[in-house]
């Protein structure tokens, strides 16, 4: 009966005309939802179903607009989020030619082997909202290495098993100013790095994992995959191997550090931890959904027990603005307005506390290390939906 149903929701909508603009559509439910509540919902959506190009939003399902845009839970929508979707309908277009032009001005992470490889005409966008509505574009569920984004992560991480004055007694809050794995400046600070998000802040916040957990990379696997929803996230070994075996530089950070008394395991384990951290590999629809605890203060939407405190949850926004974007952080301010956090393998996560986390992936980087071409989408997406922090 559903699947009559489906045939003609196919013809009220003019599938054709969808395909001609790059459109596919799907119609499915949530699993284990009943025939008559798929009938009546089918039933539902086609009488009032919409002429091409606009939006309804009814029933009780999901309706999925493949190769564009979106898996949105209908029947959860606000006005705003409404007005939204449309927003993000009508600028997909505009994004894709202010954006796409923009591939080949950048260039690819190529100091990491494995990471060279990637192509660098990828490009995906995700939104996902507070409420559980997610919007993608492009290349949005296609996993790539989300490298120091994953930093974001660890010191949420150790922010569950130290007290905070334990964190920032051994790691600051400040810009660095330089490099992100620069050695001068933590020898003239004497071991003690700048912030948790450049290579010397995030190695001492993995060897404070190291002092805590069992199983600190079985553990960030666990936190990850609860928090996107998906169980088939993994660590990319091959990226991990390619890091280790190029790791002299992150060597030499760490043992300058333990010089200084501010580093306590063996520096070889650590080096793995933080590299297996780095070579997550994610989609920006996972990513987007995963940091959806620092929208919501410190609580994943739909989890019983929150993963961070209110505070907590401001002060990593916080350092996100300051220091999530390299040497870049002024920059990113300025253009885009929200906090965000970025990985030489060309992702960014922005962050609109209390309605949405975006994800952007684009592998060509700018002088300052991130991404070229998803720093002008985030711009492009925030002056449009009129969403800063400032």
């Amino acid at each position: 009966m559903a699947k009559n149903r489906s045939r003609r929701l196919r013809k009220k909508l003019h599938i054709e005309e969808f395909q001609e603009l790059g459109f596919s559509v799907k119609w499915r439910f949530p699993e284990g939802t009943d025939v008559n509540t798929i009938d009546e919902s089918l039933d539902a959506f086609i009488e009032g179903a919409i002429e091409p190009g606009k939006l309804a939003f009814d029933g009780s399902g999901y309706l999925q607009w493949e190769g564009l845009v979106c898996l949105q839970e209908i029947g959860l929508c606000t006005d705003e989020h409404r007005e939204l979707v449309k927003k993000w309908l009508e600028d997909h277009k505009m994004q894709d030619v202010e954006v796409r032009p923009l591939i080949g001005q950048g260039k690819v992470a190529d100091y990491i082997p494995a990471l060279a490889s990637v192509d660098p005409n990828n490009l995906g966008i995700a939104v996902c909202t507070v409420d559980g509505q997610q919007f993608f574009a492009g290349d949005a569920q296609t996993r790539f290495s989300i490298q120091s984004i994953s930093k974001v992560l660890s010191l949420t991480l150790a922010l569950g098993r130290y007290e905070e004055h334990e964190i920032w007694q051994r790691v600051g809050k400040e810009p660095s100013g330089q490099p992100f794995n620069s050695l001068v400046q933590l020898e003239l600070e004497k071991g003690k790095p700048r912030n948790p998000f450049i290579n010397p802040g995030a190695l001492v916040i993995c060897d404070m994992l190291q002092s805590r957990l069992a199983a600190p990379k079985q553990r960030m696997l666990e936190v990850v995959r609860q928090l996107s929803g998906e169980q088939d996230i993994h660590y990319d070994p091959l990226v991990a191997r390619s890091e280790f075996e190029h790791s002299d530089r992150n060597a030499a950070i760490a043992y300058l550090m333990k010089s200084f008394g501010n580093f306590e395991n063996d520096v070889i384990t650590v080096l793995q931890t933080y590299f297996n951290y780095c070579s997550l590999k994610m989609s920006c629809c996972e990513l987007a959904r995963t940091f959806l605890y620092l929208v919501n203060k410190g609580q994943a939407p739909g989890s019983e027990e929150p993963l961070l405190e209110p505070g907590q949850a401001r002060h990593i926004n916080a350092l996100m603005v300051t220091s999530g974007m390299y040497d870049g952080a002024g920059e990113f301010a300025y253009r885009v307005g929200m906090p965000g956090k970025s990985g030489v393998g060309g992702g960014i996560i922005a962050v609109v506390p209390e309605e949405m986390c975006i994800a952007v992936w684009s592998p060509e980087l700018d002088a300052a290390g991130n991404s070229l071409a998803g720093t002008a989408a985030l711009e492009i997406l925030a002056q449009r939906i009129g969403r800063s922090i400032f």
